[in-house]
C-alpha cells in the first residue's frame, strides 16, 4: 500500500477537497505543482479518457503513484454539455463566472433545468499501470438561474439540490464533501483500493 499519491491537477478548490478527504486514510496528497509537471492536454470526449491521460502523465513525470480526477457539470438540456469542457466552457483565460453566465443564457429559453456533476477518478500505481482504479460519482441537482452561496467553486452556487434547499455554494465544506459527486467517487475508490491491496 503506498502513503503518497501525487494530485494531476493545479486546482486549489481540488486539492482542499482532496487533501480533506484522504486526511482520514493516512495518505498524502502531494499537487503536482510540487514537481514542476507541466499541464496534460485532455482532447478526449470523455471524462475516463481524460482522467486516464491525466494520471499517466503525473506519474510519468512524478515515478508515484498518481490520482486524476476529470469532472464537470452536465446540463440535460444541452445535451450534456459542457461535460468534459467544464473548465473552459466560455473559453480561455478560464473564469468561472463567464462558465456561469455561459449556461444561464443558454438555458435562458428551457424549462428543464436538471443537470447533473460528474467526477471521474483514476488511480495508476506507475506509468504503464495495466489495471487503473476508476471510480464515478454523480452528483443530481438543477440549475438555478441566481447565484447564492460563498463556498465551493466552478458551477457550484448554481447547482441547487432540492433536497437540501440550497446550492452546493451554500453547504459548508464539510457537509459538501460528504455528499459530493466527488465524495461518492473517492468512497468507490478507497473501496476498490482496499480491495486491491487486501
Amino acid at each position: 500500500m503506498f502513503q503518497k499519491i501525487v494530485l494531476a491537477s493545479n486546482n486549489a478548490g481540488k486539492l482542499r477537497e482532496f487533501t480533506d478527504l484522504f486526511a482520514a486514510q493516512h495518505l498524502e496528497i502531494v499537487p503536482q505543482s510540487a514537481f514542476n509537471i507541466p499541464e496534460c492536454p485532455e482532447p478526449h470526449p470523455t471524462f475516463v479518457e481524460n482522467a486516464l491521460a491525466k494520471a499517466r502523465h503525473t506519474s510519468r513525470h512524478s515515478g508515484l503513484p498518481a490520482l486524476a480526477d476529470d469532472s464537470g457539470i452536465c446540463v440535460n438540456a444541452l445535451g450534456g454539455a459542457p461535460g468534459v469542457l467544464s473548465a473552459r466552457f466560455a473559453g480561455e483565460p478560464k473564469s468561472d463566472a463567464a462558465n456561469n453566465a455561459k449556461v444561464s443564457a443558454q438555458l435562458a429559453q428551457h424549462t428543464d433545468l436538471s443537470c447533473y456533476y460528474v467526477c471521474v477518478l483514476v488511480l495508476v500505481r506507475h506509468e504503464n499501470d495495466p489495471q487503473p482504479i476508476i471510480a464515478e460519482g454523480i452528483w443530481h441537482g438543477q440549475w438555478q438561474h441566481q447565484a447564492a452561496g460563498e463556498h465551493g467553486f466552478g458551477y457550484d452556487p448554481h447547482f441547487y439540490l432540492p433536497q437540501h434547499h440550497c446550492t452546493a455554494a451554500q453547504m459548508s465544506p464539510e457537509h459538501k464533501n460528504a455528499i459530493s459527486h466527488r465524495a461518492m467517487a473517492l468512497r468507490e475508490l478507497l473501496a476498490k483500493i482496499q480491495a486491491a491491496f487486501h
